[in-house]
């Protein structure tokens, strides 16, 4: 072994612990998933990661070139998806300094739990009451472990306490494929994923495909009775009221990247709620 591999090695081993990276896990099927991921407008991996889970993997690192931390731009995409789909998303980001998650859920107040580098936890116990609640884990044996990722331990890193959270979440059927671990870099996570059995390329086609193709999805599915009559009309307006503030607010601080496309992901399905409500009563 030659005396320029070793500190060759160390240097990359520094780099993947100090880059960025995220995942996005939503309770769906890929079918399911793969058309409200096309409205985040970014490039994506996915790929199945349990029975009834799907991983996305970002290609992109905007966190890196918008000047918007990956908590940000994870939180904004995981709102954005939810915000029109049935099911919970839950996002993992880590960058040098601290790792955490951040779920949604509808439009119920997103939950996150933080914990810095060296894993000292600073996140409120009731998000992690919450963040079990949601997600359906047994309320004693599944919050006990939960517990533990809350309390000091010397020996976990901030990855290690996402690591042991995956764990957690293997109860409720999350699998994730083999390389995708939490804590790896945005890189290395990419090309994990673009070998993967059955991984598909999430890519943007414009307004109208995206839009058709969610409306299909989402009337054939269980919120089919929503896009019709009053409650089609109670929930557009609430995405608009929601969604108005939220993109306004984003574009003001320019360069809200996440947030800005949960706010416009919120305006388009409002007025597209109206839009098609009105059609439906004509025909």
């Amino acid at each position: 072994m030659s005396s320029e591999s070793t500190p060759a090695r160390a240097t990359d081993a520094a780099d993947a612990a100090s880059s960025p990276g995220a995942l996005l896990l939503c309770r769906a099927r890929p079918d399911s998933v793969e058309t409200v991921a096309q409205l985040l407008r970014e490039r994506m991996l996915l790929a199945p990661a349990g029975p009834e889970w799907s991983v996305l993997v970002p290609e992109g690192k905007p966190w890196l070139e918008g000047g918007e931390p990956v908590d940000s731009v994870l939180a904004g995409w995981a709102t954005a998806l939810a915000v029109g789909s049935p099911w919970p998303v839950l996002a993992l980001w880590w960058d040098a300094d601290r790792s955490g998650c951040t779920l949604a859920a509808g439009f119920r107040r997103t939950v996150g739990y933080v914990w810095l580098a060296n894993g000292t936890p600073v996140g409120e116990d009731e998000a992690m009451r919450t963040f079990a609640a949601r997600l359906g884990l047994d309320p004693v044996l599944d919050m006990q472990a939960l517990d533990t990722l809350t309390r000091p331990d010397s020996e976990a890193d901030a990855r290690a306490r996402l690591r042991g959270l995956i764990a957690v979440l293997t109860r409720v059927g999350v699998e994730l494929p083999p390389g995708l671990r939490p804590g790896e870099s945005a890189d290395r996570l990419r090309e994990v994923a673009r070998v993967l059995d059955g991984v598909r390329h999430v890519e943007w086609s414009g307004w109208r495909d995206a839009v058709r193709a969610e409306l299909d999805a989402v009337e054939s599915g269980p919120l089919g009775p929503w896009l019709r009559g009053p409650r089609a009309r109670a929930l557009a307006g609430a995405q608009l009221a929601a969604g108005v503030p939220l993109l306004a607010w984003s574009l003001w601080r320019r360069g809200g990247g996440g947030w800005a496309v949960a706010g416009l992901v919120l305006v388009v399905h409002g007025a597209l709620g109206f839009a098609y409500d009105r059609a439906r009563e004509r025909d």
